[in-house]
């Protein structure tokens, strides 16, 4: 498959030569058709060989090593800070604090809102009903520790955020507004400049999942208006082990520390601490160094193709497997059917098949699905189902491999019938 993008080619099969393990057979003889991508995403040989090159020429600690393997690897673990910083266009470099992943991200914003005083018991958070539990989780914690209230969008039938009693919802007494930017279930890309401004107009804060919008949508923090963005690497071609928060200087500046520790301190005597600026504040302990690397080299492979390349790519391929999968008798697709405001994660039953079932029977054909409730169990039990079985795609995404999963479901259904 091609997509033409102005002036430029997308050439999938040429982008998939950068990733080894999509050239696997599995058992049976039957190739991989990786479609677990929402879940974490294949890595390229340019971040492979990122990784081993650092473990192999310049491992050490950061910050206080001072032989020249501690300053090599110091520049390589804030090499990666910035070129983070540039793909997602923060402002300052200092604006980008690294975690082990998005739910640590999310978990640090909603504990120093807490620890920092800015949230009581007379003030509001509000989520939706379609958040990943990292991203309800954290604020039901927050609320039953402060007192707030937790209040919450619904989800229309569609699959789409129900905007219809936002200024009910987002009133003077709402302090954050936590939402995802994708649904990591639905597939829904949620209306963020609507929502960002009118939890502004009230005062509040507003914290974006980006964790399944970074790896296939462009994206610039300081256009988006939000005052903090979470994902995380594995998703968009990175390494395991590291996330992001982005977050304004001016608001990291004021908030308390998440964690205790090294490299988070200013000075300490046994009386008292005082702490380092951010992001150094928000870091304690030894950071992910090699994972740093890993993502700095995953942000340069995406930017190379280009991200509204593959913004491109995600929907013609995603538009391509919906129209695919409605031809399924007995398949019912629990989100948005048509590529509009649109990611590419498509979760759906099948009959009375359990999702498990289905996900074995596929991948004894190889074909790679997620089966449960993706961690987004609200989402579930709004649309009645226990579970879905959910295919997601990515850069490397083809329609031979759409093909396959739809030929491994028709023999799915065969099998039980």
């Amino acid at each position: 498959m091609t997509v033409v993008e102005g002036t430029q080619t997308y050439d999938v099969a040429r982008i998939r030569e950068d990733f080894p393990i999509l050239g696997r057979r599995l058992a049976g003889d039957f190739p991989l058709v990786y479609l677990d991508s929402a879940n974490t995403s294949q890595k390229p040989v340019q971040v492979i060989d990122a990784i081993d090159d650092h473990y192999r020429q310049h491992n050490a600690n950061v910050a206080r090593a001072m032989h020249q393997l501690g300053a090599e690897a110091s520049a390589a673990f804030e090499l990666g800070r910035d070129k983070v910083a540039a793909f997602i266009g923060a402002p300052s470099r200092d604006e980008v604090v690294f975690a082990k992943n998005a739910s640590e991200a999310l978990n640090l914003v909603a504990r120093v809102l807490g620890d920092s005083g800015r949230i009581g018991q007379d003030h509001e958070i509000v989520i939706t009903e379609m958040e990943h539990h990292s991203n309800i989780v954290p604020w039901q914690q927050l609320s039953q520790r402060t007192g707030a209230s937790l209040r919450w969008f619904g989800v229309t039938d569609e699959g789409r955020l129900d905007l219809e009693g936002i200024d009910q919802l987002i009133t003077e007494q709402t302090a954050v507004v936590s939402v995802a930017w994708v649904s990591n279930m639905l597939g829904t890309i949620n209306p963020l400049e609507t929502i960002i401004a009118k939890a502004h107009s009230v005062g509040a804060l507003v914290v974006v999942d980006a964790s399944q919008a970074v790896p296939q949508l462009p994206v610039d923090v300081a256009a988006l208006g939000a005052d903090f963005v979470a994902f995380t690497g594995h998703k968009m071609v990175g390494p395991t082990g590291i996330g992001v928060l982005w977050g304004r200087y001016d608001l990291l500046a004021e908030l308390p520390p998440f964690l205790g520790g090294g490299e988070m301190i200013e000075t300490v005597t046994m009386a008292q601490s005082t702490y380092a600026p951010p992001p150094a504040r928000f870091e304690a302990g030894t950071p992910p160094i090699a994972q740093s690397v890993g993502l700095g080299a995953a942000v340069d492979y995406l930017s190379a193709i280009g991200m509204d390349n593959i913004a491109a790519h995600e929907q013609a391929i995603t538009a391509y497997a919906l129209g695919a999968l409605q031809e399924i008798d007995g398949l019912t697709i629990v989100g948005p059917k048509e590529a509009v405001d649109r990611g590419g994660a498509i979760s759906f039953t099948l009959g009375d098949i359990h999702p498990h079932d289905v996900s074995q029977l596929l991948d004894s054909r190889g074909v790679a699905v997620r089966a449960g409730h993706h961690c987004a169990k609200p989402a579930h039990q709004r649309f009645g189902v226990q579970s879905t079985t959910r295919a997601s795609f990515y850069l490397y995404t083809t329609t031979q491999e759409i093909d396959a999963l739809v030929e491994a479901l028709h023999h799915t259904k065969k099998y039980f019938s």
